[in-house]
């Protein structure tokens, strides 16, 4: 075997074993759904690619998947701008790949903001008004340059522990910093994201993330979005509310090892 077949049958060998879980994992949805008494089209799945090589994200792109999340800037900067070399629409083509949408799902630095709003079709972990204002300025940069077409989609992450190392705007906070974002030019108030606490009880974790969702709808009808449910408990998320599961190891597998 040659050296092009080796690496051939590699990627038909990953593009077997994506294709296999992301099968079983949007069945695992529908069954929630139906469970739940909710449309099957009303939760998304979001891959979780962080850590992963940006060949991954390609395959999963072959597979019908647009929308991708990721949690370290530098990481996600390089992918996004991989990608369309990968899927053959690269620099040859000016429009790259305008229907891919990326997902900034882990935690967010401020002097990373204006690097992310070049990218992020949304922002998951939004949790501080200096966060908000650093990406609201980041976005209007970008929009000016013509490096984005809207604004950055926020979620407002909660947190259900007050444990702040794990990141996450305090319940009694929630309402000020969701006005702040509603008034800023650059962002769109879309939901709330939250992380279940360590140890935590996952039903009454969301349960409670559900009802400071409904108490966001109460004054921001639009923010609609509740990302919520990972591997491990997507089906009590959906249960209680969520609209976006976003899963990484049942779907990409045991986190490749790396020196990072």
């Amino acid at each position: 075997m040659t050296g092009s077949e080796a690496v051939a049958a590699q990627v038909d060998a990953r593009t077997a074993e994506l294709a296999t879980n992301l099968s079983a994992l949007l069945q695992r949805v529908d069954a929630a759904c139906l469970a739940a008494g909710r449309a099957p089209d009303s939760v998304r799945l979001l891959p979780v690619t962080k850590f992963f090589p940006a060949a991954d994200v390609a395959i999963l792109y072959r597979l019908g998947r647009r929308e991708f999340g990721e949690s370290r800037e530098q990481e996600a900067t390089a992918k996004v701008a991989e990608l369309p070399n990968l899927v053959g629409q690269g620099a040859e083509s000016d429009e790259g790949l305008p229907d891919v949408q990326w997902h900034m799902i882990g935690r967010l630095q401020r002097n990373k903001a204006r690097v992310v709003a070049r990218w992020a079709h949304a922002v998951h972990s939004v949790d501080s008004e200096r966060l908000a204002t650093a990406l609201d300025t980041g976005a209007q940069t970008a929009l000016d340059a013509g490096e984005r077409t809207g604004p950055v989609r926020v979620l407002l992450q909660v947190s259900l522990d007050d444990d702040p190392s794990r990141g996450g705007v305090a319940p009694a906070e929630l309402a000020r910093l969701a006005e702040q974002v509603a008034g800023s030019k650059a962002l769109r108030l879309s939901g709330l994201m939250a992380i279940p606490p360590l140890g935590a009880e996952s039903d009454a974790a969301f349960a409670r993330l559900a009802t400071l969702h409904t108490m966001l709808l109460a004054e921001h009808p639009g923010a609609t979005e509740l990302s919520a449910g990972m591997s491990g408990d997507l089906e009590s998320a959906i249960e209680h509310g969520s609209t976006c599961v976003r899963v990484g190891t049942a779907l990409m597998g045991a986190r490749p090892i790396t020196s990072a």
